[in-house]
């Protein structure tokens, strides 16, 4: 079950990344072909909303892996570096 748990984190991971590659690049699509530059800038800050609370996302979902898997020391709060959940 958590070898389930952690392939299904990846693939969030996975989908978050391609999410915020996507976002950004409609971002510069719009501005490149001269449409709305606030809307062009909004996307860009929109995609590193999304980027950073993803990331939050996936810290917890770290989290939760690893008490699930009898971690205890492992999961607690502060352990992490942040650094891991970064797509």
């Amino acid at each position: 079950m958590s070898q389930d748990l952690r392939q299904l984190m990846n693939g969030i991971s996975e989908q978050m990344g391609l999410f915020h590659q996507m976002l950004e690049s409609r971002a510069q699509e719009i501005q490149l072909t001269g449409g709305d530059p606030d809307v062009s800038k909004k996307l860009t800050m929109g995609a590193d909303a999304m980027k950073d609370s993803g990331n939050i996302y996936l810290s917890w979902a770290r989290h939760y892996v690893a008490l699930s898997e009898g971690g205890a020391a492992e999961a607690e709060e502060g352990e992490e570096d942040s650094d891991d959940f970064q797509f």
